[in-house]
């Protein structure tokens, strides 16, 4: 089966058909850079744009960078503030005119993962970890996910949430080295691993792909192993999310 999944981040919007049965992308990835507003109508635009490209007519599955509880934005993060509280599904679904199911972006990432990635058949409490413009994080124990964790939300110091000082944009932002970065992830993960006290940790986002480059400052007890799929798994996570919704 065949299934249109969207990847909606901070700086980028991407797209691209997959086969859920083998979690294999089968077009190429089509991306639209986020609106500057991030406004709910400019970015209902850009997925009606993205949906339009591949002109596709079926169900679609969407990772969104904020808290989502039954299709509803339940936080900001680093979006407009329009889009708290309001039903993020209907908004694309009626952009486009097909049926959305929309999920938190990192347990659409944790989906692709655990199902086609290095989490499958992971047992225990399972983090995903995505570092992108903010942190998300999605949690499965046994493979069954547990909705709106939200750890990078986490207060550090001065700052309001850690992802304010932790996020793979702020080491770009700050120019810090892959060393420098990686110690200030290694003090996130530490209460991480004290808070939840997970049996594994998966990095995703695109400093999956870097993980070489800053693994030795990673210092945590918990084993952390990054996430095969890399930038594509918030995709393919999005696609497989329609099945599951559509089994339930």
């Amino acid at each position: 089966m065949e299934i249109l999944g969207i990847d909606i981040g901070g700086s980028g919007m991407k797209g691209a058909l997959v086969n859920i049965e083998t979690g294999k992308l089968i077009t190429e990835r089509f991306r639209i850079p986020t609106p500057p507003s991030r406004k709910p109508e400019d970015m209902a635009k850009v997925f009606k744009d993205i949906v339009s490209h591949f002109e596709y007519d079926g169900p679609i599955g969407c990772g969104f960078p904020t808290i989502i509880k039954h299709g509803v934005c339940k936080s900001v993060s680093n979006l407009n503030k329009a889009w708290l509280n309001l039903d993020t599904q209907k908004l694309f679904s009626e952009a486009c005119g097909l049926p959305v199911t929309v999920i938190n972006d990192a347990d659409a990432a944790g989906y692709a993962v655990m199902n086609y990635g290095i989490g499958k058949n992971e047992q225990g409490l399972v983090l995903m970890i995505t570092v992108g413009t903010g942190i998300g994080s999605g949690a499965f124990f046994n493979g069954t996910l547990i909705p709106n964790s939200e750890l990078g939300q986490i207060p550090y110091k001065k700052h309001k949430k850690i992802e304010h000082w932790t996020a793979d944009s702020i080491r770009k932002k700050e120019n810090l080295s892959f060393a420098e970065w990686g110690k200030r992830l290694n003090i996130f993960l530490e209460l991480v691993d004290v808070i939840v006290c997970p049996d594994l940790i998966i990095l995703g986002g695109g400093v999956s792909k870097d993980f070489k480059k800053y693994e030795k400052h990673i210092k945590i007890e918990t084993p952390v192993k990054p996430a095969s799929l890399g930038n594509h798994a918030g995709i393919i996570g999005a696609a497989a999310a329609v099945s599951v919704n559509t089994i339930k």
